[in-house]
């Protein structure tokens, strides 16, 4: 039997079903626009702002709820709430950070200077997977600015999260538990939409981000919900020694999966925006195919004068 055959076979069922084609050119255009080393970069810089951030957080939450040692605490745990089972452990870690001005003013400008990098990565992904030319990227100052005032949202919607997490404790059992839920869910959409508008150069609007942002912020609630399952099993079980490597590594891995859906929903923005599907998965280029490939070589244009123009061989 022909390796090749069955693929041609996959290939053949799933062109004219959008319920199978989509989810496939979601995944094709996910590998064709790097967006897994897109995730990375994003990580690495979130990883290293995320002490440094809530080192500052504590820090204000002291400084502007003095004396209410609960709300404090509540504002913490908002925050926290995003890394299960490892929360705990880096709630230890941030307390035992807390101290000085010095110390304070060195976690602002480490959390800065981290969180600015990570938002810039995250501009350089959006641009890539909409396939933005690079002579139409914002400059360096531009990015800058934009970064500064996602990092503005994202504290917003902490506070909003906290302010939820208030609202959902006064009532208990399964009522309490839908509000939060329900809360959780919303917020998540509604920052998913916003950063993948306001991320990205390309001309964007609401409708067309929208679903993106449903599956994103619907995923990384019950990413939220499972990965205490996940995450708890391998470190609750983990002798103190190891258990400090696997909360570095379960860490970092945490956030390099919510980057990843992050992209996720923003490639399928594209895919159900430029009508990319279906994809080829063997032969012959597929009209969505050679719009995807247009666009991917139409991006590298640098200069204003430059022009990429693509042609295919039965063109």
């Amino acid at each position: 039997m022909e390796l090749a055959a069955p693929l041609r076979a996959v290939d053949r069922f799933q062109r004219p079903r959008p319920w199978l084609s989509v989810p496939l050119a979601v995944v094709k255009r996910f590998g064709d626009s790097g967006a897994g080393t897109l995730a990375a970069t994003i990580a690495y810089y979130g990883f290293f702002s995320l002490f440094p951030l809530l080192l500052v957080l504590t820090s204000l939450a002291g400084f502007f709820l003095r004396g209410r040692t609960d709300l404090q605490t509540q504002l913490l745990d908002s925050a926290l709430t995003q890394f299960p089972v490892l929360g705990d452990q880096i709630r230890e870690n941030v307390g035992s950070l807390e101290g000085s001005g010095l110390a304070v003013g060195v976690g602002l400008v480490l959390a800065v200077w981290a969180g600015l990098g990570g938002i810039r990565a995250a501009q350089t992904a959006m641009d890539t997977i909409w396939d933005v030319p690079r002579k139409r990227r914002p400059s360096t100052v531009a990015s800058i600015g934009l970064a500064f005032l996602m990092l503005i949202v994202l504290g917003a919607f902490v506070i909003a999260a906290a302010v939820a997490a208030g609202l959902a404790s006064v009532s208990s059992g399964l009522v309490g538990g839908a509000i939060g839920i329900s809360v959780s869910v919303v917020l998540n959409v509604a920052f998913f939409a916003l950063a993948y508008r306001v991320l990205t150069t390309a001309e964007v609007s609401w409708r067309r981000v929208a679903p993106g942002a449903v599956l994103a912020g619907i995923g990384w609630t019950v990413l939220l919900a499972v990965g205490g399952v996940l995450v708890g099993d391998r470190i609750a079980s983990s002798s103190d020694v190891y258990g400090t490597f696997a909360i570095v590594i379960g860490l970092l891995g945490w956030i390099y999966l919510g980057t990843q859906l992050a992209l996720l929903g923003a490639v399928l923005n594209v895919v159900l925006d430029g009508h990319l599907w279906p994809r080829s998965l063997q032969g012959e280029l597929t009209g969505a195919d050679r719009r995807a490939l247009r666009r991917s070589a139409e991006q590298e244009e640098r200069r204003p004068e430059e022009l990429v123009d693509v042609t295919f061989e039965r063109d």
